[in-house]
């Protein structure tokens, strides 16, 4: 996964011809720490189909006040530049979880091509 350390390289990276998952964590987030044993193979079934980005919430706090990143870890779908999905939600995220959201990102992203 792509880190992402400034908000020109957060834009160019929703630019790609791939729909791009932003990844938003912490260091400091247990519910992050949670979720980075089994991100690596998430991102290895959805790569032929799916950019994967993250950001450090504490690295770039204006891009994460823009996008309204309240919660982490919050995952935001785009397309061509534009946000199609958001899976934020207080509870800790299964993998399960995880994957039938980028299920919903692929498919809202050949609805709107």
């Amino acid at each position: 996964m792509e880190m992402i350390r400034t908000e020109q390289d957060f834009h160019a990276a929703l630019e790609q011809n791939k729909p791009t998952v932003a990844v938003f964590k912490t260091t400091w987030c247990k519910d992050c720490h949670y979720i980075e044993p089994f991100m690596p193979d998430v991102e290895k079934a959805y790569a032929d189909r799916l950019v994967f980005i993250q950001i450090d919430r504490d690295e770039l706090p204006d891009l994460c006040e823009t996008y309204n990143i309240l919660g982490i870890p919050s995952f935001l779908g785009f397309s061509q530049g534009k946000e199609i999905g958001r899976f934020v939600s207080k509870l800790r995220k299964t993998r399960e979880e995880i994957e039938q959201f980028l299920d919903q990102v692929v498919e809202a992203s050949q609805t709107k091509a």
